[in-house]
């Protein structure tokens, strides 16, 4: 997946014309504990709290100058994908219709109602509520948003554009990415090249929901249960084909994180920095911990990609520290 300078620089332009470029820091604590200098990207400091909004802009920029005649746009999402289109067509004054599988978080159903959205609750995981979306877009003659897309991924690539090009001689050795559906992971690998940098790119996805690690090291799509239930952001079963082939190209790994270990990062990402992580927004530290031998004395890189939580559900992630 290739674009051109002046398709990023656009890129940047249509973003940053909705929100201003996200932190990064370097906080001691953390880098004290994984015994490297880590930098986090905070995309959990966007308008809807995650990294997804980006993709959102550029995919309705170019919808609304390609094809101005769709009012109406629907999709499926688990949260942020869904908050991500809320806000973007609200911009451009679309109609937007998201489906979510039964049982979705509360808070992130309630976000998306707040930016206009009807909610449309279908099925047991997000794979049932992405086919039952397709059906109500040949139904309703509606425009269908992908969870996967070049232009979600131009979008999502300006977070990492903004990442790599804070590092003027020395980018990070590597930069720990999580993987729901690819386009951040894909976002980061574009950024990379767009930015001439050599850093590894290492994808996280949930021990409990392994489609694209399994994809990766088959060399092909391979379909896995989904049992996850704190990174609904990586509750992924059925990977799709484009992303498979970026993985496959541009990662350096693709390691699996379990729950226990997501909890343990987000309670850390709390104690360390006061930053509210959903469970895909801390994976990427996760797995920094996890390998952290590897990188020690090196430079280190991750994405906080998200910070939509539950209330609950992270009192209870912060009320079991481990001992």
């Amino acid at each position: 997946m290739k674009f051109t300078r002046e398709e990023i620089d656009a890129a940047q332009r249509t973003v940053h014309a909705a929100m201003p470029p996200t932190p990064q820091y370097t906080w001691p604590l953390l880098s004290q504990r994984l015994g490297a200098t880590l930098w986090a990207k905070h995309e959990n400091h966007t308008p809807v709290g995650a990294f997804k909004i980006r993709g959102g802009l550029t995919y309705f920029e170019t919808l609304a100058r390609e094809h101005p005649e769709v009012r109406h746009v629907i999709s499926a999402t688990r949260g942020n994908h869904g908050q991500s289109l809320g806000f973007a067509a609200r911009r451009h004054g679309l109609d937007a219709t998201i489906v979510v599988p039964h049982g979705n978080s509360q808070e992130k159903n309630a976000a998306m109602r707040a930016l206009g959205v009807t909610l449309v609750e279908h099925g047991d995981d997000f794979q049932a509520a992405s086919e039952h979306a397709a059906l109500l877009a040949e139904r309703d003659a509606l425009h269908r948003v992908p969870s996967f897309h070049r232009e979600l991924v131009r979008g999502v690539s300006t977070a990492y554009v903004e990442f790599f090009s804070a590092f003027k001689d020395a980018p990070p050795d590597v930069l720990f990415v999580p993987i729901g559906l690819g386009s951040g992971f894909a976002g980061a690998a574009v950024a990379r090249a767009h930015c001439g940098v050599a850093t590894r790119i290492i994808g996280v996805v949930s021990a409990h929901a392994t489609a694209y690690r399994d994809s990766f090291r088959a060399g092909k799509p391979v379909e896995s249960p989904v049992s996850t239930r704190l990174a609904d952001g990586m509750a992924c079963r059925v990977p799709v084909p484009e992303s498979v082939e970026v993985i496959l190209r541009e990662a350096d790994d693709v390691i699996t994180v379990t729950d226990d270990e997501v909890a343990e990062a987000m309670r850390i990402l709390f104690s360390d920095t006061h930053n509210v992580a959903e469970g895909a927004g801390a994976a990427a530290l996760a797995g920094a911990l996890q390998q952290q031998e590897r990188w020690r004395g090196k430079t280190v890189g991750i994405s906080v990609s998200g910070g939509n939580v539950d209330s609950d559900m992270f009192a209870g992630v912060l009320s079991r520290a481990s001992s």
